[in-house]
C-alpha cells in the first residue's frame, strides 16, 4: 500500500470517527431571567444618575424598583427551568451595583459629604458590608436554612437607607447638608445597615411563603393592609416596614437565645439544609 492510499484511508477513518461523535450543543444564555437582572442593574444605574442630578425621590424609587426586579429574576428562572451559573453571577454583580454601590453613593451625596472625611466611614462600611454579604451568601448557599437569611439581605439594607432619604425628601428636606441632626441620622442608619449585613442574625426570608404552601387567613389580611398603607403613603409605609424588618433579625436572635434554642442558620450538613439541628 503506497503513501497516497494510506493517507486516503486515514482521512476516511477520521471522517468516520467524526461522524460518530455527536456535535456539542452550543450553550446559550437564557433571555428572560437575565433580561430582568439587566433591568434591575439599569434601575440601580438610573438611581445613581438621578442622585447626581439632585433628584433623590427618583433615585429612591429606582432602588425600590431594582429590589422588586431582583425578587423576580430568580423566581422566573426557577419557574421556567432556566437557572444557570451565568445567571447567578449576573445577579450577584447586579446586586452589588444596585444594593451596594448605588445606596452608598446616594446617601453620601445626600447627607454624608457634609461631614467631611468622617462621612466616608458609614458609606464605605455599607459598601464593604454589601460585598461581604453577597460573597458569603454565594458560598453558604447550600448550607443555610432556607427559611432565614444570614444577616440583613442587601435589598432590605438598601431599602432601609433609601427609605430614610425618601421620607425626608417627601417632607421637604431635599438634602441633609444643612441639617446636622439629619446628617448624623443618615450616618447611624447607613452604619447600622452596613454592619447588619455581615451579622449572623437570622432574618426571615419569606421563601417558604407562596407557591403550594398554605398560609393562615390572617396573612392575607396583613398583606392587604400593607398594600393599602403603601398606597396611601409609599415613603413612610415602606420605610416603616423595612425598619421593622431591619430589627426583626435581632429580635429573633434574642428570643432564641432567651429560650435556649440554636441561633445559627448554618445547617449541620449539606444534605438537609433546612434541618432543625443547627449550630449553636
Amino acid at each position: 500500500m503506497n503513501d497516497d492510499t494510506r493517507a486516503g484511508a486515514a482521512d476516511e477513518h477520521d471522517e468516520a470517527e467524526g461522524a460518530e461523535l455527536p456535535r456539542r450543543r452550543r450553550r446559550g444564555i437564557y433571555i428572560l431571567p437575565n433580561a430582568i437582572t439587566l433591568a434591575a442593574l439599569f434601575a440601580g444605574f438610573y438611581a445613581i444618575v438621578m442622585a447626581m442630578n439632585g433628584r433623590f425621590e427618583q433615585a429612591c424609587i429606582g432602588i425600590f424598583v431594582a429590589a422588586v426586579l431582583d425578587s423576580l429574576d430568580g423566581r422566573v428562572a426557577r419557574m421556567t427551568h432556566s437557572q444557570s451559573a451565568f445567571g447567578e453571577q449576573m445577579d450577584s454583580l447586579s446586586d452589588m451595583v444596585s444594593f451596594g454601590a448605588a445606596p452608598a453613593l446616594i446617601v453620601y451625596t445626600w447627607a454624608l459629604h457634609g461631614l467631611g472625611k468622617i462621612g466616608w466611614v458609614p458609606a464605605f462600611v455599607y459598601l464593604a458590608g454589601a460585598a461581604l454579604r453577597l460573597a458569603r451568601f454565594n458560598v453558604n448557599l447550600s448550607v443555610v436554612d432556607k427559611r432565614f437569611f444570614q444577616g440583613l439581605p442587601s435589598p432590605a439594607a438598601a431599602a432601609l437607607v433609601m427609605g430614610l432619604i425618601w421620607v425626608m425628601d417627601d417632607a421637604g428636606l431635599k438634602g441633609a447638608g444643612k441639617v446636622e441632626w439629619l446628617e448624623w441620622s443618615a450616618f447611624g442608619v447607613t452604619l447600622y445597615a452596613g454592619l447588619s449585613m455581615v451579622t449572623n442574625a437570622p432574618f426571615y426570608s419569606f421563601k417558604v411563603v407562596g407557591g403550594r404552601r398554605t398560609v393562615p387567613f390572617v396573612v392575607l389580611v396583613a398583606i392587604a393592609l400593607a398594600i393599602v398603607l403603601i398606597a396611601l403613603n409609599p415613603p413612610r409605609a415602606l420605610f416603616a416596614i423595612f425598619c421593622v424588618y431591619g430589627l426583626s433579625g435581632y429580635a429573633v436572635y434574642g428570643w432564641r437565645r432567651a429560650k435556649g434554642q440554636r441561633t445559627s442558620v448554618i445547617a449541620v450538613s449539606t444534605d438537609e439544609p433546612e434541618e432543625k439541628g443547627l449550630h449553636p
